[in-house]
């Protein structure tokens, strides 16, 4: 696999005191332009860009209770492509 298309995955049981730990190391990632995630067999370096799409969503459904949070960006190190311009017909 190249270094541009990488993945890195983890689930684990943690407390609330763990999560809140990786939730102000990605807060301190942002803020830098850099994070570094990884465990014991990966690891994957991602620079962050100036303006970012963030979704928040949480739902509690048959005793279950869930928060994501998804965060997406362009690669500032990577070229954008450009589109051509649009083209409308009638």
């Amino acid at each position: 696999m190249s270094d541009s298309n990488k993945r890195f995955t983890h689930e684990s049981l943690a407390d609330p005191k763990t999560i809140k730990t990786l939730l102000s190391s990605l807060a301190k990632g942002f803020s830098k332009g850099q994070m570094t995630l990884g465990d014991d067999k990966d690891e994957l370096v991602l620079k962050t860009a100036g303006l970012m799409n963030v979704r928040i969503k949480a739902e509690r459904e048959d005793g279950q209770c869930e928060v994501s949070l998804r965060v997406s960006w362009s690669d500032p190190s990577t070229p954008a492509q450009r589109k051509g311009s649009p083209r409308i017909e009638s």
